[in-house]
C-alpha cells in the first residue's frame, strides 16, 4: 500500500468516530481544559491522553485518546520553542478536530472537519 493509500485509509477509519471525537472535543473546550485539544489515533496502546476508544475492546481499527497541546509540551512531543508555531497552524477548534496519528508511515498531524456545530 502506498503512503497516499495509507493516509486515505486512516482518514476513512477516523471519520467513523469523528462524531464521538467532536462531542469529546466540545466537552474539553467547554470545561476550559485546553484551547488546543489533540486526539491521538494509534493501532497500539499509547501512554498519552485519556482513552476514548480502545480498538482492542471494540470493533474499531484505531484507538483514540484525547490529549492537549499542554500534555504534548510536557512530554516533549512538541518542543517549547515550537508552541507558537503550532498555535498559528492549529485549525479553528470550533470547525475541526485535530488528530495526532501514529502509524507505520510515521507520526503526523491531521485535521478533519467537525461533524457538529
Amino acid at each position: 500500500m502506498s503512503v497516499t493509500e495509507t493516509i486515505l485509509e486512516i482518514e476513512k477509519q477516523l471519520k467513523v468516530h469523528n462524531h464521538l471525537v467532536t462531542h469529546a472535543k466540545q466537552t474539553v473546550l467547554d470545561s476550559d481544559v485546553t484551547k488546543y485539544p489533540i486526539f491521538v489515533a494509534a493501532r497500539t496502546k499509547v501512554e498519552l491522553g485519556i482513552n476514548l476508544i480502545d480498538h482492542e475492546k471494540t470493533t474499531a481499527l484505531w484507538s483514540i485518546n484525547v490529549s492537549s497541546l499542554e500534555e504534548f509540551v510536557a512530554k516533549n512531543i512538541i518542543d517549547t520553542a515550537k508552541v507558537d508555531n503550532f498555535k498559528q497552524t492549529y485549525k479553528d477548534a470550533a470547525n475541526y478536530n485535530c488528530y495526532f496519528i501514529i502509524s507505520n508511515i510515521g507520526n503526523q498531524i491531521a485535521y478533519l472537519p467537525s461533524v457538529l456545530k
